[in-house]
């Protein structure tokens, strides 16, 4: 990944350390060489430390939709309620969410998976 690659919410996923372990390397990297990549890392940080206050930036920042690891765990066995199986699959896949992807990742390493 090259430094230019590296977007603002790339940078916001890397603060939240919600990014796949091969992505947040490389974004680490781009941070270490590049004093662009680092100014815009701060502008984030300072974004992040003021803290917007709509109700989409709560929820965001909050995780409010995001399922919580043990229901990570259960959906990788595929065990638990049908319905949840499914909203999982939904918010992993449709949604995309990088902290769900990171969470999920680390568990199936874990798990040996």
């Amino acid at each position: 990944m090259q430094p230019s690659d590296v977007t603002r919410q790339m940078l916001r996923d890397y603060l939240h350390d919600a990014l796949p372990e091969a992505e947040l390397a490389a974004v680490e990297r781009a941070v270490r060489a590049s004093a662009e990549v680092r100014r815009v890392l701060d502008e984030v940080r300072e974004e992040e430390d003021r803290g917007e206050h709509t109700v989409g930036a709560i929820w965001r920042r909050e995780r409010v939709s995001c399922p919580g690891r043990d229901q990570l765990g259960g959906y990788l066995l595929g065990a638990g309620d049908p319905d949840l199986h499914d909203y999982v699959t939904f918010h992993l896949t449709v949604v995309g969410c990088p902290y769900c992807q990171a969470n999920l990742d680390d568990l199936k390493k874990l798990g040996g998976h």
